[in-house]
This record gives C-alpha cells, sequence and structure tokens, in this order.
C-alpha cells in the first residue's frame, strides 16, 4: 500500500473514528458524572437530617460531642437512603436505583465515606474554632476507591482530564486529516499536470479539487465534535458537582460542630456497621431518643416543684 492510498484511507476513516471517539466520551464522562452525583446526593439527604436535628434540638440542653452526632446523623442517613429503602423497596423506582447503585459502587462508597470521617472525627481536639472539616471531606474522597474509580476500576482523575481536552484533540485531529489530504492532493498533482494534454489536466484537477473538498470534511467534523463535547462537559461536569458536595458536606459539619460543646469519644460505643439491620438500628434510636426525652422531662419536674412549694 502506498503512502497516497493510506493518506486517502487515513482521510476517509478519520470523521468515523472521531464518531466513535466522541460516542464513547460521552458514555465515560456519565459515568463519572453519575458516581459523583449519587455520592452528592447522599451528602444533600445529610444536609437535610442536620439541618432538621439543629432546628429540634434545644441550644444549650444537653452536652453534646461532635463525633457523637456526627456518627448519628450519618448511620442515620445511610441506614435510611441505603438499606431501609433496600428492605421496603415503598417506592416504584427503588429497584432500578439499587441495581444502578451496585452497579456504580455508590452505596460501598457512601459506607466507606462515613467510616473515614469518624475515624478521622475520632481524633479531632476540641476548641472554639471550627477545623479544617473542608480538608478532610476533601481527604476522605480522595481516598475513597469507590468514588475515584468508574465501576472500581477505571480512574477518574485521569479520564476526566483526558475527556476534558477531547474537544481540542478533535480540532487537531481534524486539522490534521486536512493537511495530510492536501499533501496528498499535492503529490498527485505535480506528477499529473501536462498542459499539452488538456483532457488529462482537467482530470486530474478534478480529482484534485475533490480530494481537497473530501480533506476539508474532516476539518468540518472535528469542529462539530469538538462543539459537541464542549457543550456536554459543561452540562455535565463533575467538576461542579463535587464542589457541591465538599460544600453540602462542610456546611452540615460546620452546623454540627457549633451546636456541640466537646468531641469526647466513648469507647464503648459501637463503631458504624453497614451491614447492621436498619431496622433495628433506627429503632433503637428513637427509643434512646424517647428516653432522653422523658428524663429531660422527669429533670424538669423537679426543677420546677421545689419553686412551687
Amino acid at each position: 500500500m502506498t503512502g497516497k492510498m493510506l493518506a486517502e484511507y487515513f482521510i476517509f476513516v478519520l470523521p468515523y473514528v472521531m464518531g466513535v471517539v466522541f460516542l464513547a466520551g460521552v458514555f465515560l464522562r456519565t459515568m463519572i458524572w453519575y458516581t459523583v452525583r449519587r455520592h452528592e446526593w447522599f451528602a444533600r439527604e445529610f444536609e437535610k437530617r442536620v439541618a432538621k436535628y439543629v432546628s429540634e434540638e434545644q441550644e444549650g440542653s444537653k452536652r453534646v460531642s461532635f463525633y457523637s452526632v456526627s456518627k448519628k446523623m450519618l448511620e442515620r442517613t445511610y441506614y435510611e437512603v441505603f438499606a431501609l429503602r433496600d428492605r421496603m423497596h415503598r417506592r416504584k423506582g427503588d429497584s432500578v436505583m439499587s441495581m444502578w447503585d451496585r452497579v456504580f459502587l455508590v452505596k460501598q462508597g457512601c459506607a466507606w465515606l462515613v467510616k473515614d470521617l469518624l475515624k478521622q472525627f475520632r481524633y479531632l481536639k476540641w476548641t472554639e474554632d471550627t477545623p479544617k472539616l473542608q480538608q478532610i471531606t476533601k481527604a476522605t474522597l480522595h481516598h475513597n476507591p469507590c468514588f475515584n474509580r468508574v465501576f472500581g476500576v477505571i480512574p477518574m482523575v485521569g479520564l476526566n482530564d483526558l475527556l476534558s481536552i477531547l474537544p481540542g484533540l478533535f480540532v487537531v485531529a481534524g486539522i490534521l486529516g486536512t493537511f495530510i489530504g492536501i499533501a496528498a492532493g499535492l503529490e498527485s498533482l505535480g506528477g499529473g499536470m501536462n498542459l499539452q494534454d488538456l483532457e488529462n489536466t482537467k482530470n486530474v484537477m478534478d480529482k484534485f479539487l475533490f480530494e481537497i473538498s473530501y480533506a476539508m470534511k474532516s476539518s468540518i467534523a472535528g469542529i462539530v465534535f469538538s462543539l459537541a463535547g464542549h457543550i456536554f462537559n459543561v452540562m455535565f461536569s463533575p467538576e461542579r458537582v463535587y464542589v457541591s458536595l465538599v460544600d453540602r458536606m462542610e456546611n452540615s459539619l460546620d452546623l454540627l460542630w457549633y451546636r456541640s460543646d466537646n468531641n469526647i469519644y466513648d469507647t464503648q460505643e459501637r463503631e458504624f456497621d453497614e451491614h447492621k439491620d436498619p431496622i433495628d438500628s433506627l429503632a433503637e434510636d428513637s427509643v434512646n431518643a424517647e428516653i432522653a426525652s422523658r428524663q429531660r422531662s422527669r429533670d424538669l419536674d423537679q426543677v420546677q416543684k421545689p419553686k412551687a412549694s
């Protein structure tokens, strides 16, 4: 196969290759976005429960440990949005969503997030100033293997960087195809021009113009795929969702830190168990909350009785 034939074959297949690469990039970008989005969904659910807890608890009503209350809120979020839903299947979409969660290892990733956060919260030294909870959250996500890998296999950071420069590569590939086509056409034009044979010269010129016009299509295809890639990357931006994820976790943890007055870690307190029966765990929390509420009522009555006498 001569160089000219290779050039013609390259120009012919280049738009199709760019189309296949574009579809593969769209698929992988969607997978990355979905993985980050599902973890951001967990952060939104955690944010809701923290806001409800802060609004219902009375300021200064009792001593609160940051570790204990964080553990309670993270466990409750995990049990309610994953384990309890998987068992009850109350909503129509639960079974489908659970399947996708298993494919993308979202449940395992959120369990890792909860365990790693609690591991670091345990050793925080209590101060009036808020610790660097944003950096703790980022470090936890950075070391989370289910969050950093699509399907638990493909490295997310490197793949996302490659997909971000893909629109520029389409333009470069299109221009390269055009120049290769022009170079191949000029080679045939130089060897086939003969002013004494006008008919043959006309045929050579027509073929040259046809090859140039076809080579220009690779540039057009590259520009089209580049624009489509830029638009898709903006619409499905995992970076934007990641910032939202970190901000939601940080804001929620800041609220719990402000609500707390110590970070005492009870050595008798049980570790977070992602496989624990969620109904039993949530029922146990409800019973403990009811006992604490009644104890506060009895303490309040004892305080009011001497005043009344």
